[in-house]
């Protein structure tokens, strides 16, 4: 057995080493080195069956193997050296055993607790994955244990009760485990995220986070993926040091890439199979191209109607709404743009994702435009086209001209979304329910007994695939929310004195409110200008103005107002007569529209 250094801390940390301030982001460095480096620098030699050590040989003819594979021939000798590694490997390439037999060297099966930890997107994955390493580590003594969310804890609890060694399961529920305390990662010496670019795109990405916390530092971590896309480098900077890169796929690993493939449709089930694509992509942005705007319109009003954030930018808008449609793009406010060739000629979005030819286009030189609108600065892309029999013939003529590698997917079905659909559901309310406090939970055990009667009846099942709906798309699918209009002066107390000229203005409508009225307060009409007391408006943490004077200077007033002139007597006179004898109000003489006395006037 390969020694390998023991890590006697194994409780949870949030340690993560310093780097010096002039060193490169570890997402930097490492996207700076897979983007130039074929093979490392300090490259080990691969190996052959007759190579391995006799356990692991042992291991291979009891499954059967006559040969390993080229991934696990140039993945085996960096693992048995306890180097980090990053693999870029399609499916059905034997990268699953190219983690599990160094396992047979790296583990020791007289210790009961787990020394290996494999992440895995999916419930399915999960299983082939313990299917195999029971396949290859049962004669070794090593036990295996996989964990996964919709399902009950009772036989998970079991298997880690008996001491696993190897934990094969999704992020949520090894986080479900890590919290419950049933489960300890203090003495795990190996760490494989398997497909963890599917992973990133469920949206296991907290998940995995937290679960770094109950890692020991002093471990080897393999990360493997089809493709490195920015966020899956990223992951490997936060995970990984000094990663060896091993590219299976190309003879070169690339961050920035763009990649072409294509699904057949036929011609009255495009609007479906455009939904089904989406779905199973999860975009971050996406532009959909069609050849008229007759299509825009369709696809669109197809879009929203399944709840999708979409818009469409024809040449039917004028420039400030095909600005405005950019604009929302542009930051996040819409996710789906569906367009023409002549709306988008000059579109530059940097962080686009997906570009999706609902039509091919009719020249082979709109292929190459539509297509250089992803994959830009640096990022990666990813172009989908959705074609019928003739368009697939034109599409791979078009292939062939600019020399594209297309390859051709399997179109998805009603039960492929329905399976995405659910494994996102199930993370997405297991890290929910991880948030609830205990009298949360024992307010929703209230629901339990109309939970089960529902369930029982298969045509009250709708009612909680409402619910189901309703919650996915409100996470998934809504746009985010407009941003909060700027708060006026008086709010946000950036002002200490209003504008002069909101000022007047308030004051003269009040005015002109008040001599527009001739009703008494009784009558349901505006107080007279005399008794006028402004009350505070929303929001406005000023204290309300008193326009009415004082008694004493009430009467000062009238005979200011006798000696200035009649017009100004009249008005005073009118303020006096304001109530009759039995103090109810009387109807008083609509006043002439002059302004106030200055010595009335509050300053």
């Amino acid at each position: 057995m390969t020694n390998f250094p023991e890590d006697q801390n194994n409780a949870p940390t949030d340690e993560q080493p310093q780097a010096p301030a002039a060193e490169l982001d570890p997402a930097e460095r490492i996207a700076a080195e897979i983007t130039d480096i074929e093979e490392p620098e300090d490259a080990l030699p691969p190996v052959t069956l007759a190579d391995l050590p006799a356990a692991m040989r042992a291991a291979c003819e009891n499954a059967g193997w006559k040969s390993i594979m080229p991934v696990q021939a140039r993945s085996i000798p960096y693992q048995l050296a306890g180097r980090d590694i990053m693999v870029q490997s399609r499916t059905g390439s034997g990268k699953t055993g190219a983690y599990l037999l160094p396992a047979i060297e790296r583990l020791d099966p007289s210790k009961p607790h787990v020394q290996m930890l494999v992440l895995v997107p999916t419930r399915e994955l999960a299983l082939q994955v313990e299917y195999e390493a029971k396949t290859l580590l049962t004669g070794c003594g090593l036990r295996t244990c996989c964990v996964y969310g919709g399902v009950g804890f009772g036989k998970q609890l079991d298997a880690l009760r008996q001491g696993a060694h190897v934990v094969v399961g999704t992020p949520g529920r090894i986080l479900d485990h890590l919290l419950r305390r049933t489960m300890d990662l203090g003495n795990v010496r190996v760490l494989v995220f398997d497909e963890a670019d599917r992973m990133l795109s469920i949206g296991f990405y907290p998940d995995m986070r937290e679960i770094k916390r109950y890692l020991p530092k002093r471990r080897s971590t393999s990360l493997l993926s089809a493709t490195y896309p920015p966020h899956v480098v990223q992951l490997a900077g936060e995970f990984m040091h000094q990663p060896c890169i091993l590219s299976l796929s190309h003879r070169q690993v690339h961050v920035a890439d763009t990649t072409h493939s294509y699904f057949s449709a036929k011609p009255m089930e495009k609007d479906r199979v455009l939904v089904r694509v989406l779905e199973m992509e999860n975009p971050t942005s996406a532009i959909i191209f069609c050849n008229t705007k007759a299509n825009v319109h369709y696809v669109t009003a197809v879009l929203q109607g399944f709840g999708y954030d979409a818009d469409e930018l024809s040449a039917d808008l004028s420039q400030s709404k095909r600005e405005q449609v950019l604009d929302k793009l542009r930051h996040g406010k819409v996710r789906f743009l569906v367009a023409t060739d002549v709306a988008a000629r000059g579109i530059d979005i940097p962080a686009l994702s997906h570009v999706i030819l609902y039509e091919p286009p009719e020249d082979r030189e709109s292929y190459i435009h539509r297509a250089g609108r992803t994959g830009r600065a640096g990022a990666s892309g990813e172009v989908i086209s959705l074609v019928d029999i003739m368009q697939k013939m034109e599409l791979e003529r078009i292939a062939k001209h600019y020399k594209i590698p297309m390859e051709q997917r399997p179109t998805p079905t009603d039960e492929d979304v329905a399976a995405v659909a659910g494994q996102r559901m199930t993370a997405l309310l297991e890290a929910r329910l991880r948030q609830k406090t205990g009298l949360e939970k024992e307010r929703m055990k209230r629901f339990l007994p109309l939970l089960k009667t529902l369930l029982a009846e298969e045509e009250q099942l709708s009612l909680v695939a409402q619910l189901l709906d309703e919650l996915y798309q409100a996470t998934l699918h809504t746009p985010p929310p407009a941003p909060e209009p700027e708060q006026t002066s008086a709010n946000n107390g950036s002002s200490a004195r209003e504008s002069r000229e909101s000022r007047e203005s308030r004051e003269g409508r009040n005015s002109r409110g008040s001599q527009r009225s001739g009703k008494s307060r009784r009558d349901g009409g505006r107080p007279s200008r005399g008794e006028y007391r402004e009350e505070p408006r929303s929001g406005d943490d000023r204290p309300a103005r008193d326009n009415a004077p004082a008694e004493g200077s009430r009467r000062q007033d009238t005979s200011d107002a006798k000696a200035s002139g009649p017009d100004n007597a009249d008005t005073g006179s009118t303020r006096q007569q304001a109530e009759t004898a039995d103090g109810q109000p009387a109807r008083a003489k609509r006043p002439r529209r002059r302004k106030k006395p200055a010595q009335a006037k509050p300053e």
